[in-house]
Formats: C-alpha cells, sequence, structure tokens
C-alpha cells in the first residue's frame, strides 16, 4: 500500500498480535497519515498455554495449539495485505524455559517473529492503549489488564501514569495454583483473597494516594466479566463493549450469583468463552477484593490493550518512515472521542464547511431551547459531533446519503463512546432529512424511551440548522433567536439573497415545532432591519 499525503488515504497497513496465555489475539489496522489507525479485521484464537499452570515449560500440545492458532492469524494478515506484523509474546511464553524454542518455531514454520516483552513494556504499552481509547479526565483512574499469566495495573488520568506494575497473579496461573473445586470453595476464596492482599499492597497504598473511585478493565477476563453483566442487564454491546459501564453494586450482585455456579452451570452462561470457564474465578475474586478494598464505585470495560499499545509505539517510532503529517498528527489531539469523531471525518472526507457551520448554529439552538426541551449538558457534545458527521453518507452516494451516515457511524468503531451514545449520534445525523423518527425505522425504535426522546429533541434542532445553510455556501452570517407571542423566531443576518436558506429551514420545521410547541417563523434582516418575508411551504412528504 504505497504512501500518500492524502488524509483519506492509508499510508501503510499492519497487524498487531498479542501472543497471551490464554488467547493469541491479533488486529489489523491502517496508518493514516495524521497518525491515526482504524481496524481493518481482527481474530482472537483460545490457545491456553498454561493448560496446567504456569510451569517451566509448554508443553508440546500447548505450543501446537499456538502455532495452529498462529498460521490462521498469518493467513489473514496475508489475505488483508498486511505489510508488517509486530507480534509481542507475555507472560507464559517469557517465563518458560523452552520459550526460546516457541519462538523459534514461529519463526520456520510461520515466518512470524516474536519478541518477548517484560511485564514493565507491557504495562506501559497496556496504559497508553487504555489513555488512547478510553473517554479519561484529569482524575485518575486504576487500569487493570486481567491475562492469563500476569495483571497488569496502571494508574493514570488522560495524560499520567502515577504508578504501573505488572503482577504475577494471571487468572491461569491463580486457578492452577488455587483452585481445585466446582465450584470454587469458600476456603479456596479465602486463600486467593489472602494471595491478592500480599502481593498488591503497594498498589493499594498507590490508589489510596491517588483517591481512586473507577476501575477500568481490558483484555478478555474483564470483557468477558462485563460481557455478562452487560447480557444479564439487557445493555446492548453489539456496537462495542468498549465504555460499558457497570457500578460496583451491579458487579457484587453478579458475583453472589454467578460464583456459585458450576462447570456446566457456567457453560451455559452467554458472554462466557468456553475455554475461559474454568479458569475466570480467580479474575472474579480479584476484581471484587479490588472494589472492596480500594472503596470502588464503577468498573469500565476497554476493548484497547496490549496491542493497540503495540500500534501506537510503532506509530510514534516509525513516523519518519510512515510519511505522517507532523501537523495533522499533533491536531489529532488527547481526547478519544473527538479524535475518534475526526479520524472517522477525514476517512470519508467530509464536507468542512458546511457541517461545521451547520454544527454552530445547531449548537446555539441548543444552548437557546436546553432548559425549554430538558436536554443534559452531555447531549451538546453529542449534537455537535452528529453535526460534524451528518452528511459523510455522500462518500457512498448522494441517493440516500442519511441513511449511509447512519450505517458508516455505528459500523465505524467510535472509541470514548458507550453503546447509546454512538446509537443517539448515528440517529440524530440520519434525521437530518427526509422523514422524522418513527417506530417503523428498526434503529430507532429498539431504543429507550428516553432515548427516542433525546433523538427527536435533538433532531429538530440539526434539522432546521441544516436547513438554513440549503447552499451549502454558509449563506446565514448571523442568527438571533427570540419567543415572541407565542412563537419561535428566528432573525437571519444574510451575505446574499435569503430566500433559500428560509424556504431549506421551513420545509425541515415539523419536528422543531413539535418539540418546542410553538410555530417557527424565519424574518431576514437588512440594515438592523427585519424584513417580512412570506413563509415557504414545506414539501409535503417532509410533513412526516
Amino acid at each position: 500500500m504505497a504512501a500518500n499525503s492524502s488524509n483519506g488515504t492509508p499510508t501503510k497497513r499492519i497487524a498487531a498480535i498479542d501472543l497471551g496465555t490464554n488467547s493469541f489475539h491479533a488486529v489489523i489496522v491502517d496508518i493514516y497519515p495524521d497518525g491515526s489507525f482504524r481496524t481493518v479485521d481482527k481474530l482472537k484464537e483460545m490457545v491456553i498455554l498454561a493448560e496446567k499452570g504456569m510451569g517451566d515449560l509448554l508443553s508440546g500440545d500447548a505450543m501446537e495449539r499456538g502455532l495452529a492458532a498462529l498460521k490462521k492469524i498469518k493467513i489473514l494478515c496475508d489475505n488483508q495485505g498486511v505489510e508488517e506484523i509486530l507480534a509481542y509474546a507475555t507472560s507464559a511464553i517469557r517465563e518458560a524455559r523452552n520459550g526460546g524454542e516457541f519462538i523459534q518455531r514461529m519463526i520456520d514454520q510461520v515466518q512470524v517473529k516474536a519478541l518477548a516483552i517484560s511485564g514493565k513494556m507491557e504495562a506501559e504499552l497496556i496504559g497508553h492503549a487504555v489513555q488512547h481509547g478510553i473517554s479519561l479526565d484529569e482524575k485518575p483512574v486504576l487500569m487493570a489488564d486481567v491475562g492469563g499469566g500476569s495483571v497488569e495495573f496502571i494508574i493514570a488520568n488522560n495524560k499520567k501514569f502515577f504508578y504501573s506494575s505488572s503482577k504475577k497473579l494471571g487468572v491461569a496461573r491463580m486457578a492452577a495454583q488455587f483452585v481445585s473445586t466446582d465450584p470454587i470453595s469458600k476456603k479456596e476464596k479465602k486463600k486467593l483473597r489472602n494471595h491478592f492482599k500480599q502481593q498488591l499492597q503497594d498498589l493499594f497504598e498507590a490508589a489510596e494516594k491517588y483517591e481512586i473511585d473507577t476501575i477500568v478493565g481490558s483484555s478478555g477476563t474483564m470483557e468477558n466479566i462485563g460481557q455478562m453483566i452487560a447480557n444479564r442487564n439487557d445493555i446492548s454491546t453489539k456496537m462495542t463493549l468498549n465504555e460499558l459501564q457497570f457500578s460496583a453494586k451491579s458487579y457484587k450482585k453478579f458475583y453472589k450469583d454467578f460464583i456459585k455456579r458450576s462447570h456446566d452451570e457456567r457453560l451455559g452462561e452467554k458472554g462466557l468463552d468456553d475455554k475461559r470457564v474454568d479458569i475466570i474465578a480467580p479474575g472474579l475474586v480479584l476484581l471484587k477484593l479490588l472494589i472492596k478494598q480500594l472503596g470502588i464505585e464503577n468498573v469500565k470495560i476497554s476493548e484497547s490493550a496490549l496491542r493497540e499499545g503495540m500500534i501506537l509505539q510503532y506509530i510514534k517510532k516509525e513516523k519518519e518512515n510512515l510519511n505522517l503529517d507532523l501537523l495533522a498528527a499533533r491536531s489529532v489531539g488527547r481526547n478519544p472521542r473527538r479524535r475518534s469523531i475526526f479520524e472517522l471525518l477525514r476517512k470519508y472526507k467530509w464536507h468542512e464547511d458546511h457541517s461545521t457551520h451547520v454544527t454552530n448554529m445547531a449548537l446555539q439552538l441548543f444552548d437557546e431551547l436546553q432548559l425549554e426541551l430538558e436536554l443534559p449538558d452531555s447531549d451538546r457534545e453529542l449534537l455537535e459531533y452528529a453535526g460534524y458527521v451528518h452528511d459523510i453518507g455522500y462518500f457512498i452516494s448522494r441517493r440516500k446519503h442519511h441513511k449511509h451516515t447512519l450505517y458508516l457511524i455505528r459500523h465505524s468503531d467510535l472509541r470514548g463512546f458507550n453503546n447509546e451514545e454512538i446509537n443517539i449520534i448515528a440517529n440524530v445525523a440520519r434525521y437530518h432529512r427526509r422523514s422524522t423518527p418513527a417506530s417503523r425505522h428498526k434503529y430507532y425504535d429498539r431504543q429507550n424511551k428516553e432515548v427516542k426522546r433525546r433523538i427527536r429533541m435533538l433532531a429538530g434542532l440539526l434539522r432546521v440548522a441544516d436547513g438554513l445553510d440549503r447552499s451549502h455556501y454558509q449563506n446565514v452570517q448571523n442568527l438571533e433567536i427570540e419567543i415572541v407571542d407565542g412563537k419561535t423566531c428566528f432573525y437571519i443576518t444574510t451575505e446574499s439573497d435569503p430566500e433559500l436558506e428560509i424556504w431549506g429551514a421551513m420545509r425541515k420545521r415539523h419536528l422543531f415545532e413539535e418539540i418546542t410547541g410553538r410555530p417557527l417563523e424565519i424574518y431576514p434582516k437588512e440594515e438592523g432591519q427585519v424584513v417580512e418575508i412570506k413563509q415557504p411551504d414545506p414539501f409535503p412528504e417532509y410533513k412526516a
């Protein structure tokens, strides 16, 4: 894939493979000139290298499973045109006396060269990945990447690391060492807790110092826990598990029931990988202990982990060879939500001037009407992003571009947003034209009542704002809003004749009038005077 200076064309396609104790997990990404990357494909193969615990040697069967999994990943990489493969070996391989032999077999049999990285480096890469993929602020959180052989702990905020360590407390290791009954016995749980407490004293002290109240969990064990809780609480994770959040109370309720389950009962639990059925218990006990010991209030799930950290490290090291646009790279920023949206916009060659102008007017309407419409502050940000992306469907086709926009948003792996937020952005952007929200539209109808209300409110604002730039030439220079005699009045100052913008907004006014309960009237202003103009009737198809 040849390098290209256009922000819309990737400069290189690479793969990152995390050779973990429980699973080999690969992600294929395209790297763009602004330093961002987009996922092309993923593949996870369960291997369970430590089926009998973390011994001195990898068994012959374990190595064969690992090589078979790696061959599948290599075939996928070849078919996807991957130009470079990064492969990092973690706890099980780096600790085994025959780990070097296994790495050599990877080279000889699969033509993949793996590096065995230290626990310290693993923790740092995971920390950077979570910072990149989760919406964080200045308040520190505890990141916990629960693997099979080790657990990486990082205390960080959106900018800095305050603590990082790798502890040999992975679920496969702990299950082999402490769990022999099914389900796990009270005695074994107590032994596990005591062992964790002994090994985590420095973490507890650091967490207390930084007043940690949130855990961000990554990798398979934590993702499985999050998925099981989501399933039990009818929380959709169809678009992403990233940013899934649940309370400590919700986890304790889940734990109380699930920890008593036998092997066969655990097999029937939706969201739990079959090959984690016999090693999940130590992870559950660890999370419960952390919640209790640290006074944790909430747990979040990050889908970004070691693989994404590997990619970020690669981009940083290879920035000159990748011909990156360093000015554009700096503009990407730290906020994963905003960064993710702008990566999406660049990828689909957005109509920047029009979309920015429409967004600014929509936000002005939001600020004027927020209290009246009873919208939370957070919806302003979602409206902003919906405004920016509302026309990206043009990348596929002008015809039905609003529906293409919905599809692209829902399938673009946006980072920093949960499922509900992605659905709001996608639906609000979709309803900037044509019909208004209706029960026959499945992606709207499946939302809960309150989310539907918010979608209608925000779409009502975006529709008239989009109409006010019907020409796409930013003719409206200034917008003033007043509520007079039971009517919402817009006074617009334009650069040229205002008729097209008034016509565009009025044909989309019905949802706006419905949410405000008032008729809308629009008046042009000339040299400080309001000029009355006949309000055009909208086309019949927009009355829905």
